[in-house]
């Protein structure tokens, strides 16, 4: 049966300390019910707010809707994205993704559970590798 969620009947949520660093709102948008595991969530990322390192099992998609950003997988360069952008993590690729240091950025993030789990966060994402070689 088809199910409509409405806009806002979710609540909005701080993004918790230990998986963000900076000011970062949650905005859930949905998730499947059995036996689908996929969910998204609207996060809007403050000025210089990132997530910590991290790995998701089915990998993550995230389409940039406004501002400009930083993405990062591990062993790689820093890149920008802006609204618009669609950025494809592989399954399991450890990566962050937040809003440059000067300008907000919010996407949407799409991905899917396995066996109960959508995401294995790790450490944070240091100011001087956030920042990059050339700040």
């Amino acid at each position: 049966m088809m199910k409509i969620i409405r806009s806002g009947t979710a609540p909005s949520a701080a993004g918790p300390a230990d998986w963000f660093t900076g000011t970062v709102r949650i905005d859930p948008l949905f998730q499947a019910d059995a036996p689908g595991r996929t969910s998204g969530t609207h996060v809007t990322f403050e000025p210089g707010a990132r997530t910590a390192w991290h790995t998701h099992p089915a990998g993550q998609t995230i389409l940039i809707t406004f501002g400009r950003g930083r993405v990062q997988r591990e062993g790689g360069i820093i890149e920008e994205v802006s609204q618009g952008d669609v950025v494809v993590f592989p399954p399991s690729e450890k990566h962050w993704h937040g809003a440059c240091p000067t300008t907000a950025m919010s996407h949407i993030a799409i991905q899917e559970s396995i066996d109960g789990s959508a995401v294995t966060w790790m450490e944070q994402v240091s100011d001087l590798d956030y920042l990059g070689p050339d700040p």
